[in-house]
Formats: C-alpha cells, sequence, structure tokens
C-alpha cells in the first residue's frame, strides 16, 4: 500500500495566487517575506562543472594528451637516444596538459589541486637550481621550502574562491 499524502481534505486543492504581504510604515514599501539574494554567478555556470577554458571550446589540453601520446609512442618504436629525448618530451608535454587543467579548476575555485600546483613549481625550481649549478646539497631544502610556501598560498587562494572551503 502506498503512503498517504499529508492532505487530507475532501475537497480538490483550487489553484489560487499568493496573497501580497502586509506592509508596514517601517518596511518603507517592502514585503514583510523577501526571498534571499541569489549569489553572484561566477566563472562557473553550474555546480559540478568545470570551469570553461579561457581559448573557447577548441580542446587543447585533449589534443596536448593525444600528440604526448603520439610522440610516446614513437619514442618507445625508435629506441636509441632519440627515442629517449622523445620519451621525455612527451612526459613533459602531458605534465603541462594537466597541469593546466589543475591550475585553471583550482583559480576558480572548483576543485583544490594545492599539491599538484606546489609540486610543480618546486620541480621548476629544481631544474632552475640545478641549471644554475647550485650544490646539489642545497637543491632540495631550497625545493622544498619553496613547495611548503607555494601549498599554503594556493591554499589561501583556494579557500577564498571557493568560499571558505579548504578542499572540494
Amino acid at each position: 500500500m502506498g503512503r498517504r499524502s499529508r492532505n487530507r481534505s475532501s475537497a480538490p486543492a483550487r489553484s489560487q495566487p499568493p496573497a501580497p504581504a502586509a506592509t508596514t510604515a517601517k518596511d518603507s514599501g517592502r514585503s514583510a517575506k523577501r526571498p534571499p539574494k541569489a549569489p553572484r554567478p561566477t566563472r562557473r555556470s553550474r555546480y559540478g562543472e568545470p570551469p570553461p577554458a579561457p581559448w573557447g571550446s577548441f580542446p587543447l589540453a585533449e589534443v596536448s594528451v593525444l600528440f604526448a601520446l603520439l610522440l610516446g609512442v614513437t619514442g618507445l618504436l625508435t629506441g636509441g637516444r632519440e627515442g629517449k629525448i622523445l620519451i621525455a618530451c612527451a612526459a613533459v608535454l602531458g605534465s603541462l596538459a594537466g597541469l593546466e587543467l589543475s591550475l585553471r579548476e583550482h583559480m576558480a575555485g572548483f576543485r583544490s589541486h594545492s599539491t599538484v600546483i606546489a609540486g610543480g613549481i618546486a620541480v621548476l625550481t629544481l631544474a632552475v637550481l640545478f641549471f644554475a649549478g647550485v650544490s646539489s646539497l642545497l637543491m632540495l631544502p631550497i625545493a622544498a621550502a619553496v613547495f611548503a610556501t607555494a601549498f599554503f598560498a594556493l591554499r589561501e587562494i583556494f579557500k577564498r574562491r571557493s568560499g571558505g572551503s579548504g578542499f572540494r
């Protein structure tokens, strides 16, 4: 047997417009039951949808990943020194495509990618220190400090953009 409805009156429900709310001198013409203001629209259109790309509907990240896969397969088939270079280029290109999407989602307040972005900044710092000729004993502590600083700064940026949430 199904559930009974809460409306137990025998008379059929009639569709009536809502009665206007009474106003007083204090209201200055405003109704007593005013709906709350809707939040300002953000860059993303709906909850659960990632933010739009700045270049429109062109699938740049997907094309980059496809090109990285093609480079990787070509590198595996080529072998030797040229193959290793192609595989390294494929890894860099695929990583950049993922990092771009992570950065876009993070800055829009859609999802928190603080660790991934801070890790990318730390790896970039390690590369700069390596090519600058800094001692390997100093490289790791400097990169760790850069990672920690970037992580906490990115976390605060996400909290501001997401409305106070530390992760999503």
